[in-house]
């Protein structure tokens, strides 16, 4: 009955968490310094190792960036990465087991640093925090860690998560006594909020929009309190409160300008998404709406959490003025999402809206990611996917961009990876969704 019990209990513990201490703590992954490539670029913008960090993820585009803070006082955006999965919805963590990233403000400290992460390393978001407590949502152990496979969380692979968490650690160590770590379900832009603008979620993302706001306009971490199951951001500079403000003002009055030619939409996941990039990455070859993983890919990324709800992106869901569906859901190709595309200085305006359509908008053209001047660094290099994948179908053109393709970093070579054989060359198979073993994530 005891041994029963105990395997029960480890059966548990691998369904509601991220992750585990299997891995052997003899590993000195964690102590991996930052690529020189990353070095030289932060000497170019002025910026060192030990300046504190921010951290913001963007689900809808599958970004994630790193900002450090200058000599100024202010941040500036170091990096931007692609996330190779996330899973879940567009909006908040409500229960464990709901397979929902979390949404919201929270605070990474030292001791969320784990090492011997059974996905290669990882970080605790923090979740809950005081604000998801004051709703009584559940759940924990939601993480940013490697591999490309996710059950509430984000997913950076092996390459990426060892970057993330030198810069990380090396900033810690500097001093930092946490660091903010910033989730949205998409770029706080006029034209998203416009698309959205009818979604059971609007009220809350409006609330995380002032928080971006104050982080656009101030490039200063906001100070944020809970009151009234509400985010408060404690702002004391006048000069800051009155710029926001105006933000706020403009943006409202660009979302009223483009709300009748934009239909309002709700996005429906299999579950949750990956970036275009990774999508073309992986997608060898479609059977049956499944994307076809390959051991090599396998032993690159680790396992592909549900490959069946990455073939075709969401489903775009026409709502109607009540904000109920509309008609059939439509593909998803009916949108250009902001991630296929660089993102614009903040002060840019969004281009006009197009004319308004019997069902879906006409492909809208991505917004700014307020703040995020720098065109993502995996767009820049060598010859795009096909130099980290080492495939020579990488290149093909992405099927729901309207312009250029993204491309993964190059420069930084691969961790050391996990201990596995080399595969022997047979015939692609289908991947189904990994056992719950491989997919520990809640």
């Amino acid at each position: 009955m005891m041994k029963r019990f105990a395997v029960a209990a480890s059966l548990a513990l691998a369904l509601a968490a991220c992750q585990d201490e299997s891995f052997r703590r003899s590993s000195t992954r964690h102590l991996s310094p930052i690529p020189q490539a990353t070095m030289s670029l932060m000497a170019d913008k002025g910026m060192s190792k030990s300046d504190p960090i921010l951290i913001r993820s963007f689900k809808k585009e599958s970004e994630m960036e790193i900002w450090k803070r200058g000599r100024d006082g202010r941040y500036a955006l170091l990096k931007t990465y692609p996330i190779c999965r996330w899973s879940g919805q567009l909006g908040p963590k409500v229960r464990e087991g709901d397979r929902q990233a979390p949404e919201g403000f929270y605070t990474v400290t030292p001791g969320q640093m784990n090492p011997n992460s059974a996905y290669y390393l990882s970080f605790d978001t923090g979740f809950p925090n005081a604000y998801d407590r004051s709703f009584g949502r559940t759940g924990g152990n939601l993480m940013v860690h490697g591999s490309c496979s996710s059950r509430g969380c984000f997913a950076m692979t092996d390459q990426n998560i060892a970057e993330i968490y030198a810069i990380a650690r090396e900033a810690l160590a500097s001093g930092q006594r946490g660091f903010q770590f910033q989730s949205y379900p998409f770029r706080m832009t006029a034209l998203n909020m416009a698309q959205h603008r009818l979604d059971p979620n609007i009220v809350f993302w409006k609330n995380l929009k002032e928080g971006s706001d104050y982080f656009e306009i101030a490039r200063e971490e906001p100070r944020i309190s809970v009151a009234d199951k509400h985010y408060v951001f404690n702002v004391t500079d006048e000069t800051v409160v009155s710029a926001v403000e105006q933000k706020r003002q403009r943006d409202e009055q660009e979302v009223a300008q483009l709300a009748p030619g934009v239909q309002p939409v709700k996005l429906v996941y299999n579950d949750g998404g990956s970036h275009e990039s990774f999508r073309q990455a992986l997608a060898g070859t479609v059977e049956g709406g499944s994307l076809v993983v390959d051991a090599r890919m396998r032993d690159k990324f680790g396992d592909v959490s549900r490959p069946e709800g990455l073939a075709s992106g969401p489903q775009v869901i026409a709502l109607d003025a009540s904000g109920k569906p509309k008609e059939a859901p439509v593909p998803a190709a009916a949108l250009a999402f902001a991630s296929t595309q660089a993102a614009p200085a903040p002060e840019a305006k969004v281009a006009a809206a197009p004319p308004a359509a019997p069902a879906v908008s006409t492909p809208v053209q991505a917004s700014a990611a307020g703040g995020s001047q720098e065109t993502p660094f995996y767009k820049k290099m060598f010859g795009g996917i096909g130099d980290l994948f080492n495939t020579s179908s990488a290149s093909a053109p992405v099927a729901e961009t309207a312009q250029a393709t993204s491309t993964l970093p190059t420069a930084t070579p691969l961790p050391p990876q996990r201990g596995m054989p080399a595969a022997p060359a047979k015939p692609q198979r289908r991947v189904e969704a990994p056992s719950s073993v491989n997919v520990a994530i809640n």
